[in-house]
């Protein structure tokens, strides 16, 4: 069994969500898609998929494959795109899109390199906090802050940021400061809109994991405005370092529960296809993933 073939025709499967439609994608009979999905489950000794009359969907243990071999699909065709592709030198117009706090805090900085190293790219960068629809709306790479990239997409991790609760010495003078994470029922927490289930705030400490119920007079679709309306005095809020960091370090905010963190976010780098990747995309991701490795970054700390 070739397992790189396997594994491409098992990521096919997953994202047509069917062997009939993933062998029409590929360019094979529904025979051979079947036998190769067959011996890479005997050769891993674990069902991949569930197989209905009318559909296939993936098992617990399809999943948490299928989000490790879809990088390592995408990484080698990058180097074998690379390899085959390097007399092109990167050009053309490159359409970014990015959340807004990232992009400001933390995007802005390296594409000065990046120009200085590839001055045939033009970069178009859109910033915004919604999710947008890359083949849609027409962009090369998106920035993602998120935990689970879509599976319809390839992604490459640039890297992780501490999330952190934090609030106006003046709200907790006036509401009192949390002392355990059940305290936070109790307080104004204002919510990000674009977070699945944002008013549970799951937060790791001491004894493990926590999932408090939360409430609070605002919700909003941007992180900025989230950390403005702390600073003012209106609540706890729940964001990533980029955006809270400096205001912290500054005194005009302050960490709430220390010993309790959520989850850190991971970022990635996305993009829609496997194949042929460009040479102007290839080097941005390239580029990106050199100027947020660990040690390189001053935001992640």
């Amino acid at each position: 069994m070739d397992t790189i073939e396997a594994m491409r025709v098992f990521i096919a499967v997953a994202e047509h969500s069917g062997f009939s439609a993933a062998a029409d994608a590929m360019d094979l009979s529904s025979v051979s898609v079947t036998r190769q999905i067959v011996a890479l489950e005997k050769r891993l000794n674990t069902r991949l998929l569930n197989r209905t009359t009318r559909r296939v969907s993936l098992t617990s243990a399809g999943a948490a494959y299928y989000q490790r071999v879809v990088q390592l699909v995408a990484e080698l065709d990058d180097i074998e795109a690379e390899v085959s592709s390097h007399t092109l030198v990167p050009a053309g117009l490159l359409r970014v899109n990015a959340p807004v706090g990232f992009g400001v805090e933390c995007l802005g900085a390296v594409l000065a390199g990046y120009n200085a190293q590839y001055p045939q790219v033009k970069l178009d960068l859109s910033l915004s906090d919604r999710m947008v629809d890359m083949v849609e709306e027409g962009f090369d790479v998106s920035i993602r802050i998120t935990n689970q990239p879509a599976p319809n997409l390839i992604a490459r991790k640039l890297t992780d940021s501490r999330v952190l609760l934090c609030a106006s010495p003046e709200y907790l003078a006036r509401a009192g400061t949390p002392l355990i994470p059940a305290d936070l029922a109790g307080h104004e927490c204002l919510a990000y809109s674009y977070v699945l289930g944002g008013e549970n705030w799951s937060l790791h400490g001491p004894s493990g994991k926590v999932i408090v119920r939360v409430d609070g007079a605002l919700r909003a679709n941007n992180g900025y405005l989230l950390r403005e309306a702390a600073l003012a005095g209106m609540g706890i809020v729940r964001e990533p370092e980029f955006v809270v960091g400096e205001a912290l370090a500054e005194g005009r905010l302050v960490q709430v529960l220390p010993d309790w963190s959520p989850p850190p976010v991971g970022v990635y780098a996305v993009y829609t296809s496997r194949n042929h990747l460009a040479p102007k995309v290839r080097s941005f991701i390239d580029w990106l993933v050199n100027a947020f490795a660990p040690g390189t970054s001053a935001v992640f700390r």
